[in-house]
């Protein structure tokens, strides 16, 4: 972060406070059952997203360009409820308000590294599903396990940078006004606003990410279902059409889960209270994660099968240890 301020010049003092104070749910009513309900969220993505990288790992079946995708975004689920979650409880559950400076930029890393990511991995599972249906026969030439991981690697590192450049930038902020972040982690936002010098840099990276990170992805999978839809409406018949749209669902349902809340927020985010808005805005954050790998368990075939056929083989091998131990 020090290359920030060197470029601006030594002889320039930022002031910098020794803490923020993360307010967020404070003096919301009954708000302890709310914890008990991200806890459980956090639990149930934990084991989900576990169980969908295990599965995937432990089946040479699955090892497919479509299933590189999803074991990143399992992990990216994983990241982003662990970044997330556990440091909220904690805040929040035990009255760590105050966070230093170094960590609270530190936090903001994570989160907006690891929930950007989910978007990034929509992108790419967009993409592995307009070939699949626009051009089956050249599918495997385009679409390898080789190209996905680098598409997934160059996201990555986009990121990074990216959310990096956000928290460098904030770095040459002074702040002599309120310490107090009205949010349930270090958003970046609320962390710019409170400065009493010149934002505008950092208003504009925040703008950037947003459509980088939001409308991009949003309106690329919008993009490619339109194709999707226009290359369907020329297969000849309703029962073809319905089965390459159902290679889709999964995908669909993940998308929606991700937007939907987020599109709802922006748009009613005005007309509600502060509190219910905090509210939405952490379970939006929270949300996807728990259901991203239920949706892939219940709705994919191959997931289904691969967790069947590992049962069998677990239930054979106890069955097989059961009878050398009674001989």
């Amino acid at each position: 972060m020090e290359f920030f301020n060197s470029a601006l010049g030594k002889n320039i003092t930022f002031v910098r406070p020794e803490y923020f104070i993360i307010r967020g749910f404070i003096g919301i009513p009954n708000i302890n059952y709310y914890y008990v309900f991200l806890f459980f969220v956090y639990v149930v993505a934990v084991l989900g997203n576990t169980l969908v990288m295990i599965v995937i790992y432990l089946d040479h079946n699955l090892r497919t360009p479509k299933y590189v995708v999803v074991f990143n975004l399992a992990f990216a689920d994983l990241f982003s409820s662990t970044a997330l979650v556990p440091k909220v409880l904690d805040i929040f559950l035990f009255n760590h308000h105050y966070i230093p400076y170094n960590d609270c930029l530190t936090f903001l890393f994570f989160c907006y590294t690891s929930l950007s990511m989910q978007a990034f991995n929509l992108i790419a599972l967009s993409y592995d599903r307009l070939i699949a249906i626009m051009d089956p026969l050249h599918y495997q030439a385009k679409v390898t396990n080789r190209f996905m991981l680098s598409l997934i690697a160059s996201f990555w590192v986009f990121v990074i940078i990216a959310v990096l450049i956000a928290a460098g930038l904030l770095t040459r902020l002074s702040f002599c006004k309120s310490v107090v972040l009205n949010s349930y982690f270090c958003d970046h936002l609320q962390i710019f606003l409170l400065a009493c010098n010149d934002y505008f840099p950092s208003y504009v990276i925040g703008m950037v990410l947003v459509c980088l990170i939001l409308w991009l992805p949003l309106i690329f999978i919008l993009f490619s279902y339109s194709c999707i839809g226009y290359a369907l409406s020329k297969v000849a018949t309703a029962q073809e059409r319905l089965k390459a749209f159902k290679t889709c669902t999964g995908h669909l349902s993940l998308a929606a889960i991700y937007f939907l809340p987020v599109l709802i927020t922006l748009t009613i985010g005005t007309k509600i209270h502060p509190n219910a808005l905090i509210i939405n805005l952490s379970l939006t954050s929270v949300f996807s994660q728990m259901l991203n790998p239920i949706i892939y368990v219940l709705q994919t075939q191959e997931i289904k099968e691969s967790v069947k056929k590992l049962l069998k083989i677990r239930n054979k091998s106890r069955i097989t240890v059961k009878k050398v131990i009674t001989k």
